[in-house]
């Protein structure tokens, strides 16, 4: 078996399809200009009224938030859906102590009744709290402007084109003997306004894409089935991503980065996949060399390396969602501890062309950055806003803050996080030959991780046994074990960036109220030795 025979596609989508509940349902396609006015005036009335009123600090956040689905199966849509949010959220310091209100009123009253609110809050709660408020400083930036650089705004791409897409991958994936397929498409564009008593005063366009599908092969015989999601990755970008590629068409930087999912192509080939699945050899336990492709390895890496590098979990100031974190701070303050082998570096970004995290400034207004969170295997740093970086030492914010909506207060949450790729020449071909024992595992599937983000288990979509330097046969029923420092150890190679790919999670959750993120994991095809692997079958 050839390995381009199975592997065409990269990149897999995570997390599942949620519309915020904070927006209200439009009919599809029927989405018009929201009457802001002058935003600027209307952001000094919530600074203006919180300076009056005591505060030494204040920020706004005037949002307006579309998101779009839709939904089939096989040959008929089954469901499209807009919803539309819009309002201003207000967070002060009063007292060295946050306070934060949000309306849906976007008027000069209705912004200066917020913030007496956030006002109020901020004093109440300075009542019980017992450390004061320290931010880091940031620049002022004056009156900026940023969007994400698409070339079609996936908005403006009538429903039924993008229905028709859908509907064609469902087709592709019937007539090459799928039983059942479902395929999605979700689309976010967040339009936001922040303004600061520091003098910043930032307009963003930030846009999102998830396109997916589930492909169900049957076996009639004995009523047994194996499925394949697509390995189509949701990105920051623009409906590009999904037309064919034509540099007549998007002359600019989308095809000069590449990035480009071919949903039809991907969906007949699950199709093939997921029929071969029904008869693949079930794993034998044991112990093997782990060749694990991006579309598989962005996953262990959001939870093994993402949310444990997340300074509130380590601190203790979040445990929903994932629990806290194993990486404790005298482990970063030693400046030993081995989260992984030297050759393994991972760099926090939120400056990545087509990644979900990439914005110009975070929900504080600091201007996004990358940063080394693991350097050659040691840990280096965290992941932290402008009020937790001094617990590091540190005086320069991160810009990893992020709110999901103008009605959520800002907190911390994940960058990009992404394993740094080596320079060495080692392709994926090259890497398999090097294997005796082993499997290749491609794609997201059902995982398991402990609270402090340390012991974990990963499945995946498809899994090809490695004999001798081959690729020898399908498999399923396959799980591997192992811990967050174990396993990063383990890693022994690493391709070259020719392998590089981007992965990630469109709806990310965290925090009590929830709310989600979207963010990327880039990395290439990395081997790891030794792992310990399960059967999962029900019969093992």
């Amino acid at each position: 078996m050839e390995r381009r025979d199975f592997l065409r596609v990269g990149g897999l989508a995570a997390g599942s399809l949620v519309i915020p509940a904070t927006g209200r349902a439009v009919p599809s396609g029927s989405l018009s200009p929201v009457p802001t006015g002058d935003k600027k005036r209307l952001a000094d009335v919530a600074l203006n009224t919180a300076t009056s009123r005591g505060a030494t600090y204040a920020d706004v956040r005037i949002g307006r938030y579309l998101n779009q689905s839709i939904s089939t199966r096989e040959d008929r849509v089954t469901s499209t859906a807009d919803t539309e949010s819009y309002g201003v959220g207000i967070r002060v310091i009063v007292n060295d102590t946050w306070g934060f209100a949000a309306t849906n009123d976007v008027t000069e009253d209705g912004i200066a009744s917020a913030t007496q609110q956030a006002v109020g809050i901020a004093v109440a709660n300075s009542v019980i709290s017992d450390e004061p408020i320290r931010l880091a400083p940031v620049e002022s930036y004056g009156e900026v402007s940023w969007r994400t650089p698409i070339e079609q705004n996936a908005f403006d791409v009538p429903v039924a084109d993008k229905a028709e897409l859908l509907l064609a991958a469902n087709a592709a994936a019937m007539d090459n003997g799928a039983s059942f397929v479902s395929s999605f498409l979700s689309q976010v564009n967040e339009q936001k306004y922040f303004a600061s008593t520091e003098g910043s005063y930032i307009d963003q366009d930030v846009h999102r894409l998830w396109p997916r599908f589930t492909v169900t092969a049957v076996d009639p015989s004995t009523g047994q089935f194996q499925t394949r999601n697509s390995l189509g990755e949701p990105v920051g970008m623009g409906y590009e991503y999904l037309d064919p590629r034509d540099e007549a068409k998007y002359p600019g930087i989308t095809m000069r980065y590449g990035l480009h999912y071919d949903m039809i192509e991907d969906a007949a080939l699950a199709a093939e996949q997921a029929r071969e699945k029904l008869s693949a050899a079930s794993v034998e336990a044991g112990r093997y060399d782990l060749v694990l492709d991006p579309t598989h390895l962005w996953l262990t890496i959001h939870e093994s390396v993402g949310h444990p590098l997340e300074l509130d979990r380590v601190l203790g100031y979040e445990a929903n969602y994932a629990g806290t974190s194993f990486a404790t701070l005298d482990k970063w303050r030693s400046g030993t501890f081995n989260y992984g082998s030297p050759i393994v570096n991972f760099i926090a970004d939120k400056t990545q062309f087509g990644s979900l995290g990439y914005v110009g400034y975070d929900d504080e207004g600091v201007r996004t950055k990358r940063w080394y969170l693991v350097r050659n295997g040691i840990l280096v740093n965290y992941q932290a806003t402008r009020d937790q970086v001094h617990i590091l030492g540190q005086n320069e914010p991160h810009g990893s803050s992020y709110a999901q909506s103008w009605s959520a207060v800002q907190f911390q949450r994940m960058p990009n996080v992404s394993l740094e790729t080596t320079d060495n020449g080692v392709s994926v071909e090259d890497m398999i030959s090097g294997v005796e024992r082993g499997i290749y595992i491609l794609g997201r599937g059902s995982y398991s991780i402990d609270q402090q983000r340390y012991n974990f288990q990963f499945g995946g979509q498809l899994f090809y046994e490695i004999r001798d330097g081959q690729i020898d046969r399908m498999l399923k029923d396959v799980a591997y074990q192992s811990n967050t420092q174990d396993f990063w150890n383990a890693c022994s190679q690493i391709c070259d960036a020719s392998d590089y790919r981007l992965g990630g999670s469109f709806f990310d959750g965290k925090g009590q109220p929830p709310q989600v993120s979207a963010v990327s994991h880039g990395c290439a095809t990395s081997r790891f030795d030794d792992i310990d692997v399960i059967n999962t079958g029900s019969d093992s």
